[in-house]
């Protein structure tokens, strides 16, 4: 049986890199003001700021996922034994992160039930404060991060999320600001309310989106009928089958298949035209691919997994 092995190497996240100084910047902003959020939360009990705060987070783990996505590339061949380098641990952060501010919203919204009912006096000085120092920050993480948004999916996870946070930390401006003008104390559970319920879809989204990953099944937004069928139409393919194709990383797709071609196609050619389509049409940097010549006596057999 005649066979050849392809393999295409794109260069992941190459946007990344030319950024490496504001990611780190953003970051190093984010984490200081998301731990000044948190203590100042706890210390004063309000539910707006410790929302805010966990919403932040969501900022500075989109952030830190990117940067730990630059340094797996970075060192994707420093161990011979991890051949597809450390890209998925990008993935179980962001499950983590899942998880986590799941619980927090939760928490957040029991919490606020049961306060709606007897509102503690929250002292709206300090937490005004550190909602205005917040904004602050997201703004300026707002413009370190907006030149990279379009070039890399890292950064524009990471750029959304402080766009949403925006709107977080206004809400907890507002809450501090009623309860200091009109003694209003349901503004802060109410605000965490809208906080929690803003943070919890787009947790769960992220959440489903790296169950997908690990369980290695077909990205979203690509069908695979339609790769199959555009394989077929290479000229000198025949059949397609054995076609595997999933996600290593975020925006990172990988694909594997088996093409049998006609009797007197040339393998180089099928080769590269197999891998031009799957580059152009899907953007799958990396495919590993093998040919099998259709009149080959013991031709592979279909897998089924």
């Amino acid at each position: 049986m005649g066979g050849g092995h392809h393999h295409h190497h794109g260069q992941a996240r190459p946007g990344a890199h030319p950024h490496r100084g504001r990611l780190w910047a953003a970051f190093a902003l984010l984490s200081g003001l998301m731990l000044v959020e948190a203590v100042t939360a706890l210390a004063t009990g309000s539910l707006a700021l410790l929302s805010d705060a966990g919403h932040m987070f969501t900022d500075v783990l989109g952030i830190g996922m990117a940067l730990a996505a630059i340094t797996a590339a970075r060192r994707a061949t420093d161990d011979p034994q991890r051949t597809f380098g450390l890209y998925r641990l990008e993935v179980l952060a962001a499950l983590a992160n899942a998880v986590l501010l799941s619980g927090v919203a939760v928490y957040v919204l029991v919490e606020a039930v049961q306060r709606f009912g007897a509102p503690p006096e929250v002292p709206a000085g300090p937490v005004l404060f550190v909602a205005v120092l917040g904004l602050l920050a997201n703004i300026g993480a707002f413009v370190l991060l907006r030149p990279g948004a379009e070039e890399n999916i890292n950064l524009r996870g990471a750029y959304l999320e402080v766009v949403g946070d925006l709107l977080g930390s206004v809400g907890v401006i507002v809450a501090a600001v009623l309860i200091a003008v009109a003694d209003w104390w349901w503004a802060d559970p109410l605000v965490a309310v809208g906080i929690a319920v803003f943070i919890l879809p787009r947790t769960w989204r992220l959440g489903r989106a790296a169950v997908r990953i690990l369980v290695q099944a077909a990205p979203e937004h690509l069908q695979v009928p339609a790769v199959r069928d555009r394989l077929c139409a290479v000229p000198g393919v025949s059949d397609v089958h054995d076609l595997h194709v999933w996600t290593l990383t975020s925006g990172m797709e990988v694909a594997s298949a088996h093409l049998t071609i006609d009797p007197g196609a040339e393998l180089g050619t099928v080769l590269t035209a197999a891998r031009t389509a799957l580059h152009e049409e899907f953007h799958i940097e990396h495919a590993t691919l093998q040919i099998e010549p259709g009149s080959a006596p013991g031709a592979c057999g279909r897998v089924e997994w």
